[in-house]
């Protein structure tokens, strides 16, 4: 009798300890889940039977109804999608193919919009799509060549259409860069052929001007040699032109005479004669 009592309240004792923990774990499992933690660079988006809360939960520790509410957590940091292969034409109707990098963040003050509206997949929803949209529109307003030599004019105007097509998206574009413009085989070449053209035009101008040049400084040579030559033919003077003759002069006076007297007809040989007849 007395060991029936005793398994009695054993019994009692056990079950009284299973609702106690199964009620402490009950309230657990309720404080569990009455918290979320939003990672850092992230927001909330907080559903209440499914519907979109207006309330957005910020980075860190946040409450929550639980078994009503739930949470979706959406990053809001800068992303970056990148696109290629983009088919588009430019302005003179060459085909192009490009490869283009965009950075991105979800405006972190708009995401329960966002969920509610476009959803998680909003990069191959919208923004992929804009993207080509944006390649397409911009590369018309540009010819091939210019699309080669105002590349950041061209990253500018595609970078502004786009932030234009997804600011009612809820999606801030920081930057757009365009890797590679790829072009065809047949423009590639008339480039190419361009670029010789030039070169060759540069260098045959280049040659023009040393020529000139050339030609100029040999005007200038001769010029500078005739007049040294003229200020030697100044130096000479009539009495060294007389000089010369009388050291050349054989002391023999000539046997005829004409209406002049040649020889001393030549200017200044009377004082050169005197100047060079020894003193007695």
């Amino acid at each position: 009798m007395y060991t029936d009592n005793k398994i009695k309240l054993n019994t009692k004792k056990i079950r009284r300890l299973v609702v106690i923990a199964a009620v402490v774990l009950v309230a657990l499992i309720v404080a569990l889940s009455s918290f979320t933690v939003i990672p850092a660079g992230h927001r909330g988006v907080l559903l209440t039977m499914g519907a979109v809360s207006d309330r957005t939960l910020n980075e860190g520790l946040n409450f929550k109804i639980p078994f009503v509410q739930s949470v979706r957590t959406i990053d809001v940091r800068m992303q970056k999608v990148e696109s290629a292969q983009n088919s588009s034409a430019s302005k003179d109707l060459q085909s192009i193919t490009s490869t283009i990098a965009v950075n991105y963040r979800v405006a972190s003050d708009s995401v329960a919009p966002l969920y509610k509206n476009i959803g998680i997949g909003f990069e191959s929803t919208i923004i992929s799509p804009a993207i080509s949209e944006t390649i397409k529109a911009v590369t018309s307003r540009f010819t091939a060549e210019e699309l080669i030599t105002k590349r950041t004019d061209v990253s500018l105007a595609m970078k502004e259409l786009l932030q234009q097509k997804l600011q009612d998206k809820f999606i801030q574009v920081d930057s757009f860069n365009v890797i590679n413009f790829e072009f065809s085989e047949a423009f590639n070449k008339a480039i190419e052929e361009k670029q010789i053209a030039e070169q060759n035009a540069l260098k045959s101008k280049y040659d023009l001007e040393r020529v000139k040049t050339e030609a100029q400084q040999a005007v200038e040579k001769a010029r500078g040699e005739a007049e040294a030559m003229k200020a030697k033919n100044v130096e000479i003077t009539d009495k060294i032109i007389a000089i010369e003759f009388i050291n050349k002069w054989d002391g023999k006076m000539p046997t005829y005479f004409g209406g002049d007297n040649l020889m001393f007809s030549i200017p200044g040989l009377d004082t050169a004669v005197k100047s060079t007849t020894p003193v007695n």
